[in-house]
């Protein structure tokens, strides 16, 4: 490992879950389900490793993307509670990395200042104001490396059902990383904000099979 490169965890829990996806972000592509090409990171250089995480932040879906046909993304609570656990998938790379993923995220090319010791000691830093993830947050360290993910800048967003393909994309991830059980998967999913009320258990076990049937044509 390079003594002159910072490195940090990016945590995911969205369709970031399933590696291929991410690396998208880290090598550029377009991912399977979307309709957008990544330009990857300036530094292509695979992530050195990746650990599930229990996150303890509300999970939740929200905004229209274009990426995702006008669907519902993921997003999580700003405040954190120890009674909602959200299951992520964090990656390690160089903080480079981290800010050159959070530009694609946001959509945003130019500089973009992730002042990561700030962002250490306050908890928090909303880094671009009004972008979906422009607000980075500080979870933790493992390994000796912070822990960092991003989200919205407050929890007022309209709530939006997410489309099969970025449903599927998320339980092709927590299958990847968790080995659930499609009941598993099913209960973690059915009471989140943006998909109760919107799949019934059954549309969301089809959402799984569909996602077995992906893997499995690999």
């Amino acid at each position: 490992m390079d003594n002159e490169t910072r490195y940090v965890w990016y945590a995911s829990y969205g369709s970031n879950l399933l590696e291929e996806r991410f690396l998208c972000y880290v090598q550029g592509g377009t991912p399977a389900g979307t309709n957008r090409n990544y330009s990857g990171c300036a530094d292509k250089s695979l992530p050195l490793k990746n650990r599930n995480i229990l996150i303890y932040h509300e999970l939740y879906f929200a905004k229209e993307s274009d990426t995702w046909s006008k669907g519902g993304v993921a997003f999580i609570k700003i405040n954190s509670a120890k009674w909602t656990k959200t299951f992520g998938r964090m990656y390690l790379v160089t903080e480079q990395q981290f800010t050159d993923v959070l530009k694609q995220e946001i959509d945003f090319s130019g500089e973009l200042p992730v002042d990561f010791e700030f962002i250490k000691r306050k908890g928090s830093k909303i880094v671009k104001e009004d972008s979906w993830y422009g607000n980075v947050i500080f979870l933790g360290i493992q390994d000796g490396f912070p822990i960092f993910t991003f989200t919205f800048q407050d929890n007022t967003q309209k709530i939006n059902k997410p489309g099969k393909e970025y449903l599927t994309t998320i339980i092709r991830g927590l299958m990847e990383a968790y080995n659930f059980s499609s009941d598993e998967i099913v209960a973690y999913l059915s009471d989140k904000k943006g998909i109760v009320g919107n799949y019934s258990n059954s549309e969301l076990k089809s959402f799984v099979i569909s996602g077995i049937q992906t893997v499995g044509d690999k």
